[in-house]
């Protein structure tokens, strides 16, 4: 432990969770899933800038893509199902953006919600502050692509025959979702690459950017104890240029 008892909270909170990934023998949470490169592709917000330029300006990037399930549960059984994208950037840390399946309306995009689908929205639930802004993100469904289906091995077949995509959009606490782009799947990654994967959702992030609200504290402390606990390295999680916990 700290010396300093105002840091006593933080190494408990990271030790527990350490504790408990190496007890798992992997992440903390979301632990079965599977992992693609990818691509996003930006055309940047309709209406206001929201002051993100990795959101506003058109561009294109190399992505990692990772579709899980939260406890897991077994099969197609309703289960809280995450999606993180890593963008990585031409400079700078990647932004590693986590969103869990939710609803789009303004008050329940802010609440994990279990369902039996991969295709759907997935909100980050918290939020994010770019200067005096608060902001959402979401993946929604694309209507033209095809569906990513009720379980992680129909998942893999889908990416493998049908290339499917998701649409990336921004909104405000009670605006409505504004898309800026889409993320692309590509070939799935072998298990021992998509395990050693360590999104981190509190540091990777663009510069405009940080992670707002009051369980911020509790995320940033959780994800770093459960990377320590599985022992995932610093270029596993962009901090070397190169967390689903």
């Amino acid at each position: 432990m700290p010396t300093s008892p105002s840091l006593w909270p933080a190494a408990a909170v990271e030790a527990m969770a350490g504790v408990l990934a190496r007890l798992r023998r992997g992440r903390l949470l979301h632990p079965a899933g599977r992992s693609f490169t990818g691509e996003v592709l930006v055309w940047g917000t309709p209406g206001p800038p929201t002051g993100v330029r990795l959101v506003d300006r058109p561009g294109r990037y190399p992505a990692v893509v990772r579709v899980s399930k939260g406890v897991p549960s077994p099969g197609s059984w309703p289960d809280v199902l995450g999606l993180a994208v890593r963008i990585h950037r031409p400079t700078g840390r990647p932004f590693d953006l986590l969103v869990s399946s939710s609803a789009a309306a303004p008050v329940l995009r802010q609440l994990p919600l279990p369902r039996r689908r991969f295709t759907g929205t997935y909100s980050s639930v918290m939020s994010y502050r770019t200067g005096r802004r608060r902001l959402w993100f979401s993946a929604l469904a694309d209507p033209e692509s095809p569906d990513l289906g009720r379980d992680l091995a129909g998942l893999s077949t889908t990416v493998a025959t049908d290339a499917p995509r998701l649409v990336l959009a921004v909104a405000s606490a009670a605006g409505p979702w504004r898309p800026f782009g889409q993320v692309s799947f590509g070939d799935e990654l072998d298990a021992r690459e998509g395990n050693a994967l360590a999104f981190d959702p509190v540091a990777n992030l663009p510069e405009e950017l940080r992670l707002a609200g009051p369980l911020r504290w509790l995320r940033q402390h959780t994800y770093r104890g459960s990377r320590r606990g599985r022992r995932a390295t610093d270029a596993q999680s962009g901090g070397s240029m190169g967390v689903t916990v």
